[in-house]
């Protein structure tokens, strides 16, 4: 299991374009990826699911990625987030 921890620094936080290109980002990897802010916990792969986190510019998202590819997952995933979130 891998995990890593953003700040968002996209000054509209994770609306729609950033969440949509999360999910097809996410769903091109075999691991389960879940994107977690605070106590809640959704699936990376589902657009709506990210979308109902409600995640705002300054929050704090953990990334946990589990499975065969996750060591490759979690370091594209990072890069992702420094590019795009």
């Amino acid at each position: 299991m891998k995990e890593f921890e953003y700040v968002i620094k996209g000054a509209v936080g994770i609306h729609a374009r950033p969440a949509s290109l999360l999910a097809k980002e996410a769903s091109g990897y075999k691991s389960s990826i879940m994107l977690c802010r605070n106590e809640d916990r959704v699936d990376a792969k589902k657009l709506v699911s990210i979308m109902s986190l409600g995640v705002k510019c300054s929050d704090k998202v953990r990334f946990i990625i589990e499975g065969e590819d996750e060591a490759s997952a979690s370091d594209q995933l990072k890069v992702f987030c420094e590019q795009n979130l």
